[in-house]
């Protein structure tokens, strides 16, 4: 006569499957919550320092790419000043027969630092913008901290 502890599903711990019984149900089981988090720190350590490296070739790259993007801005500042010299000397020599050289240098001298106070102008222009904006944002702040 069989009791109920020798029944399928008694739990006396002689089955397998069981902690016990000694086949493990799954290969997960015996894995505790301390291994979890080492597996955890483990992955996000990989993780960061994949993400470093990724970032240190990026960071190069922009590097690589701002050197030659700043010299080829200078040498085209430098090109373009050539050019204007040219200018301003060709428009002094277009003008001399009309007006003299000394008045072909005025006229050309005059005209540039028209241009020259414009510009001055649009940049102060829009300093004072920014400025006012910065300043504003500022005043919003201070005045929510008085309230």
């Amino acid at each position: 006569m069989e009791g109920p502890a020798s029944q399928p599903g008694s739990g006396n711990g002689s089955e397998p499957g069981t902690p016990d019984g000694g086949d493990d149900p799954s290969p997960g089981a015996t894995c505790s919550l301390v291994d979890d988090i080492e597996d955890l720190i483990s992955d996000a350590r990989t993780y960061v320092d994949a993400e470093l490296t990724y970032q240190k070739s990026r960071a190069a790259y922009v590097g690589h790419n701002l050197k030659r993007m700043i010299a080829f801005g200078i040498a085209a500042l430098v090109l373009a000043l050539f050019a204007f010299g040219a200018l301003t000397v060709g428009l002094i020599i277009a003008l001399t027969p009309l007006v003299t050289a000394w008045g072909a240098t005025a006229i050309v001298v005059g005209v540039m630092l028209l241009v020259v106070f414009l510009l001055v102008r649009g940049a102060a222009s829009s300093w004072r913008e920014m400025m006012s904006a910065i300043n504003d944002k500022d005043d919003g702040a201070m005045q929510e901290d008085e309230a």
